[in-house]
């Protein structure tokens, strides 16, 4: 008998796997092994691999038709962000199925997504229908922190399970985005990723003179900081158009009977009304102060002074970022990385896009398919360093008004039952013909 979607999701949804981050996580073994047991139902042979104590990614191959054909990569993970039960409508790890939602941490955030893929793919078994191409799956650990646990120590130790797959899909793209065309018509937009800005966390270290907070210093590290800081605040990064934001650009205002000007794109940005947000934070570099530790004493100036900077970086442009960011922290202020990751880009002009294009367009011929840029990141990060090509794509009908972008580690999170089962139909169309 088929999975159902809805109830795979729920199941997931119940196992608590909250990662605290700093390897305080739980839930991960008992996830990957609902997902190796639903696996296993599919007639298939998945691997547990734990990369610590109960810290689990579970690894199989769907056997496809033609052997000859590079497989595609599916992958997802199976932790989440911690919930505030005290702040939600219902107990977060419940997997409540109420008013046509399923609801929980981790609903569209990617339980979700992982339920769609298990549906699909015992679907495809249970009818006797075989993917075109093999097909990987990963469900991952410790997406949600740094993937240490997870896709990073798979592709470091296990690389030879995703050897010879030319491309991958995973979350954040293909899901449905409502926006107004200029002559009032109605519009369902597609986004799918095919680049992902990198990532550059930064700590900042003043040095000065410490003292007493009374007397005059001109060598206060606080001050030269805060100083700092204000710079990089105030910084206006200049736009950088990559392939992929371009092309959002083009063919969005083409659908929306939006005016396009490269050269002025913030004026585009406000034509663009409810698509902008879609691709306002990757048409530019960031870098956002996000945390401050100085001092211990009200009345005594400290020694040193740190700052922690979140910045994201646009595929080509890492070199230029840096030298920035030194020049505008100046010479009293030391810069060293947190943690670093490159960006991603995959083509947009390719048969793999086409395929999910075509996918897509199985289930709602009018959707407006389009390419984007990823302002954060994701586990494509690490598959992608094996010359992976690595695509947003976790399909998912939402209705007109449902902030699914907010609604990610969000409270009350919850994802549509229609839009699931939207979404496996979409994901076996690609399994059959990508």
């Amino acid at each position: 008998m088929t999975a159902d979607v809805v109830d795979l999701c729920a199941q997931l949804i119940r196992i608590d796997t909250t990662n605290h981050g700093a390897g305080d996580a739980r839930g991960e073994r008992e996830a990957a092994e609902f997902c190796g047991t639903t696996l296993a139902d599919a007639g298939l042979q998945p691997t547990i691999l734990e990369s610590a104590p109960r810290r689990a990614n579970v690894v199989t191959r769907v056997p496809g038709d033609n052997p000859d054909l590079p497989p595609l990569l599916i992958q997802g993970h199976l932790d989440v962000v911690p919930a505030d039960a005290g702040e939600w409508t219902v107990d977060p790890f419940s997997g409540t199925v109420a008013d046509g939602y399923v609801w929980g941490r981790g609903a569209v955030d990617m339980k979700d997504f992982c339920a769609t893929v298990l549906a699909a793919v015992h679907s495809l078994a249970t009818t006797g229908r075989r993917p075109r191409r093999d097909i990987v799956l990963a469900f991952v650990a410790d997406e949600e922190d740094r993937g240490e646990h997870g896709a990073h120590w798979l592709t470091t130790h296990h690389p030879d399970l995703f050897a010879d797959c030319a491309a991958a899909i995973s979350e954040s793209g293909g899901y449905t985005y409502h926006v107004r065309a200029t002559d009032g018509r109605k519009i369902r937009l597609y986004p799918i990723g095919t680049a992902e800005r990198g990532t550059a966390h930064l700590k900042l270290t003043a040095r000065g003179r410490a003292g007493h907070g009374s007397r005059r210093n001109d060598a206060n590290a606080v001050t030269r900081l805060v100083t700092a800081l204000h710079a990089l605040a105030a910084h206006d990064w200049p736009v950088v158009l990559t392939p992929t934001v371009e092309a959002f650009l083009q063919r969005t205002g083409k659908a929306l009977g939006v005016d396009i000007d490269l050269h002025d794109i913030d004026t585009t940005l406000d034509r663009l009304g409810d698509a902008a947000p879609l691709v306002e934070s990757t048409v530019r570099n960031s870098v956002t102060p996000t945390v401050l530790t100085a001092g211990y004493k009200v009345n005594v100036i400290p020694g040193t002074a740190e700052a922690r900077v979140d910045g994201r970086v646009l595929p080509g442009t890492e070199d230029t970022l840096l030298s920035q960011v030194d020049a505008l922290i100046g010479p009293d202020v030391e810069r060293e990385f947190l943690s670093r990751s490159l960006p991603v880009q995959a083509p947009v002009d390719s048969p793999w896009f086409d395929a999910m294009s075509n996918a897509l367009h199985s289930q709602d011929p009018d959707a407006v398919v389009v390419p984007y840029c990823l302002g954060g990141g994701t586990d494509a990060k690490a598959f992608s360093q094996l010359g992976i090509d690595c695509y947003g794509f976790a399909p998912l009908w939402l209705p007109e008004g449902f902030d699914y972008r907010a609604m990610a580690h969000g409270v009350d999170e919850r994802v549509p039952v229609e839009g699931l089962r939207f979404g496996t139909r979409v994901l076996e169309h690609l399994l059959l013909h990508a």
